[in-house]
């Protein structure tokens, strides 16, 4: 068996470290597709891309995450998925502030 040298061990473990890192941001960036009328979850809240009630949608939601002002953004009602900011749920809750 090779003795193994430190620094060689230390680099292959930072390597693997700052590799598993940005491997997971990208397949969560990947991994994210804009909600579509026809999925099921989307179905059961009556979700729709174009809120038709005043002051309710997605965009002033406490369940919206990510940066104000983009067109379409992650929801914790639909994990995985993209919602028009523009769009309403039956879950939608007005966020505090």
């Amino acid at each position: 068996m090779k003795p193994v040298n430190r620094r060689h061990f230390l680099r292959l473990t930072g390597t693997t470290l700052l590799g598993m890192t940005l491997g997971g941001i990208t397949l969560r960036v990947n991994a994210q597709e804009q909600l579509q009328a026809d999925d099921p979850t989307a179905k059961a809240l009556k979700y729709t891309s174009q809120s038709k009630i005043d002051g309710s949608r997605c965009g002033n939601c406490m369940y919206i995450q990510g940066e104000d002002g983009k067109e379409h953004r992650p929801c914790a009602i639909f994990p995985g998925k993209l919602v028009d900011e523009d769009g309403w749920c039956s879950a939608w809750v007005k966020r505090p502030g």
